[in-house]
């Protein structure tokens, strides 16, 4: 994902029993990316048209090669790969978006068969292509009235009159680890940096004013919205990075709390993603939501894997030729069935 974490890769299994969905995970691992890898994805968007092209390449071989040894060293039986890839670039409202580690190259490498590209259908039906989560969230954690993942963006999915609505909040891990990598951390572990620091009132205002935060949903971010209007503001501040990221977690709680509607009981929210291990800003969300949702952190595996697993799930309904994004949720013209499917056994 966009916080650069790693690819995550979850075994999953799925069932459809009495109308229902569910799941089980066998296994997990997350795998670091090598450091000429890590700093090619950090300046994708930088890269010239032939640099893209050859970094697509190389991170599909990469990737192929992690989920076959990962599939091998359990002896998983798998029917495919459902694959997100890594997203270089994201403006639906120009029709595009762009993720690379390319599933034929993986199917190639790992000998299994991909389901990749999930995205692109829905931004040609003039949706934004994003979220694609929700529809995991509506089926298979149904008993949660909002579902919030902070990872590199924080987006959250919610129920609205029979209806599943969903859309991106504001950055989130990828503008904290922003700030941690020029403390030379990887990221500010459960929120220390962020507890020593006080908030930066006119840098809050500059944040919280931005125009995104007043349009209407379904909306998404990219890389490029984020580090134009966010992180080349943090570079101003650098004076004290503990009062930069103190201000940046409040500005994360305060948009959180504008996305979750008051009602008359208490709701249950679901945290997900590396966000949910920042202690000081679920702290901070806690005291903004104490009068509106109960904040429910599950075990670290759903934690660490939601998207994973979801993914996976993605590919299933792709599989079976179900709806597996919907329009209410990205904006797109209708319900569709996203995903490029590719065997390397078969033409």
């Amino acid at each position: 994902g966009t916080s650069l974490d790693g690819l995550d890769m979850a075994c999953c299994e799925f069932e459809f029993q009495d109308g229902l969905w569910s799941y089980q995970i066998h296994g997990t691992e997350t795998r670091s990316y090598p450091e000429e890898l890590y700093n090619l994805l950090k300046t994708g968007v930088e890269l010239s048209g032939f640099e893209l092209t050859k970094l697509d390449v190389e991170l599909g071989q990469w990737m192929g090669k992690a989920v076959k040894s990962f599939i091998d060293s359990a002896n998983f039986e798998v029917d495919f790969i459902a694959s997100h890839g890594h997203t270089i670039f994201h403006q639906p409202e120009l029709g595009i978006t762009k993720q690379i580690g390319g599933g034929n190259i993986i199917a190639a490498v790992s000998g299994v068969p991909v389901i990749y590209d999930f995205r692109s259908l829905d931004v040609a039906l003039g949706g934004q292509g994003a979220p694609l989560v929700p529809i995991g969230d509506v089926m298979l954690f149904h008993e949660y009235d909002y579902c919030l993942n902070l990872g590199g963006i924080a987006n959250i999915s919610f129920d609205d009159h029979g209806q599943r609505l969903a859309y991106d909040i504001c950055p989130c891990n990828m503008a904290l680890n922003y700030v941690a990598n020029k403390k030379g951390q990887g990221f500010d572990d459960g929120g220390a940096m962020a507890r020593k620091g006080e908030v930066i009132t006119d840098l809050l205002e500059i944040f919280n004013s931005l125009d995104f935060y007043s349009q209407p949903y379904p909306k998404s971010l990219g890389y490029e919205w984020v580090s134009d209007k966010v992180l080349k503001v943090l570079d101003v501040y650098s004076g004290n990075l503990e009062n930069v990221m103190a201000t940046l977690v409040e500005h994360i709680a305060i948009q959180i709390d504008r996305a979750i509607t008051k009602k008359e009981e208490t709701q249950k929210l679901l945290i997900t993603g590396g966000g949910a291990f920042n202690q000081f800003l679920i702290e901070r969300l806690q005291e903004y939501l104490k009068d509106k949702a109960e904040v429910c952190i599950p075990d670290r595996t759903t934690i660490n894997y939601k998207e994973a697993l979801i993914f996976g799930f993605l590919g299933v309904l792709r599989y079976q030729k179900q709806v597996n994004c919907l329009r209410s949720v990205t904006g797109s013209g209708r319900d569709n069935c996203g995903g490029v499917i590719v065997n390397p056994f078969l033409s």
